[in-house]
């Protein structure tokens, strides 16, 4: 068995990511990075696969949500802390139906490269390259926006580390004092669209004023001031990561110091793989996205690679069937992770398998397809008896028209009002919180430790 080291996947086959043609510029841009601080350290690693490891047992609940990929252009201050707003809205009607901790993790600070259906794309009769997110080339549809520039990585590593200091200054400034956070929420269900998610909102407004009337407040409890935030995203450009790659001096092993928590993709996700290669030793919490054409038996050589240890919160499988197909592939899959014993947090991402062409021409994807996926997701755990431990949404706090429906009620005719994605279609924060609720109704009815409450 050949010995893993940080760079042993450039043995490996790789797919979706970018030929550079000047190797001298790459090989300094490697160079730079490596000397750079990491974004991310190794006890707040640690400390994510501990909290995953209660979500695996349904003693907490993953919320994984942000932008499907971040942009050089459209990165602001206010765009961060709109999407980090949305989030703890979300993490609060979550944490109140689960009764248990909801753990945030924004798919923020290092999401910047997207795997593509197409290598190239075709625009009146002209073909180039495929735009692969900012971090690789550029958006525009020219010859020389599309060659791929890994000086790139030096300017995704600086947006990031900006995107991370301001979360944790939020995080831990005051910005997310339960109290504040749910007079949000209370904004959202004024309308009388949203009547039908009041009652649950009045609950837990009560909820907090009772705390408050206990001395329960921000001002003599920390905890309730301030909350822990992870970065994830899906570690696709490779050099990147290696780049970025530490050794923890407390334990010896390798993390991925470019986010906390980092997925292989649905298209990247080959068992003798480069991506499977360099995800399976780094000691990072590692997600893997599982689609229609996952079968059993790739799963159980995956498992293996990427978790031989079976450590609880060290694998999260990212479920992403698309609506009215979770029926048809989840059974089979929980299934083999049963007959293998294994230790994993179930995750719906109840955006990819959804996606469509709408009426208008534009990419979208209905929320009442996002809401069904969600649903049948609980629905398959219940049945099967097993755990579901979180969610995954492609989602951003600005008010964008990207998804259609909600009870704001985007029709197809609404979607080039504020269509800013410069990939796949986004919730906005009304639809994002929509489904807070509804998904808080589904743990409400279901509860999470199903085992744990039954014996």
């Amino acid at each position: 068995m050949s010995t893993w080291t940080k760079s042993s996947w450039r043995q490996k086959p790789r797919i979706q990511m970018p030929e550079y043609t000047d190797a001298a510029a790459l090989n300094a841009v490697e160079a730079q990075l490596s000397k750079y601080p990491p974004l991310v350290f190794a006890g707040e690693a640690r400390s994510l696969k501990k909290q995953l490891a209660a979500a695996s047992r349904g003693e907490a609940f993953l919320l994984q949500g942000g932008d499907c990929a971040e942009s050089f252009e459209q990165f602001s201050a206010d765009g961060i802390r709109d999407t980090f707003k949305v989030m703890l809205q979300m993490a609060m009607v979550l944490t109140y139906g689960a009764k248990v901790p909801v753990i945030k993790v924004g798919r923020m600070a290092g999401q910047f490269a997207k795997p593509r259906s197409a290598p190239t794309e075709l625009k009146d009769g002209v073909e180039l390259p495929s735009y692969r997110g900012d971090i690789i080339n550029e958006l525009a549809f020219t010859p020389e926006a599309r060659i791929p520039d890994p000086k790139k990585m030096l300017q995704a590593y600086t947006q990031a580390a900006a995107t991370l200091n301001l979360l944790r200054a939020f995080s831990k400034g005051g910005f997310a004092d339960v109290h504040q956070v749910h007079s949000w929420t209370l904004g959202f269900t004024e309308s009388d669209a949203a009547a039908a998610y009041r009652d649950l909102a009045n609950r837990i407004a009560d909820t907090l004023d009772f705390m408050k009337a206990a001395g329960l407040t921000a001002e003599n409890n920390a905890e309730l001031g301030s909350v822990d935030f992870y970065t994830s995203h899906e570690a696709l450009l490779l050099e990147y990561e290696e780049a970025l790659t530490r050794v923890d001096s407390t334990t010896g092993q390798q993390l991925a110091g470019s986010g906390h928590f980092i997925w292989i993709g649905d298209r990247t996700r080959q068992p003798d793989g480069a991506h499977v290669e360099f995800c399976s030793g780094v000691q990072n919490p590692i997600g893997l996205k599982c689609g229609p054409t996952t079968t059993a038996d790739d799963l159980k050589v995956l498992m293996q690679k990427l978790n031989p240890e079976n450590e609880a919160g060290r694998l999260t499988l990212i479920a992403r069937f698309g609506a009215g197909s979770v029926g048809d592939h989840l059974p089979g899959l929980i299934k083999c992770v049963q007959e293998e014993g294994a230790n994993v947090v179930w995750s719906c991402d109840a955006m990819h398998g959804n996606t469509i062409k709408s009426s208008s021409g534009y990419k979208t994807r209905p929320f009442e397809s996002v809401r069904r996926e969600v649903q049948e997701f609980f629905e398959i755990h219940r049945a099967e008896g097993t755990i579901p431990g979180g969610v995954h949404f492609e989602m951003t706090g600005a008010d964008v028209t990207e998804c259609t429906g909600g009870v704001r009620a985007v029709t197809d005719e609404d979607l080039s009002d504020r269509y800013h994605t410069a990939c796949d279609p986004r919730l906005n924060a009304s639809q994002s919180l929509e489904l807070a609720f509804l998904i808080s109704e589904e743990l409400g009815r279901t509860g999470l430790n199903t085992k744990r409450k039954a014996g």
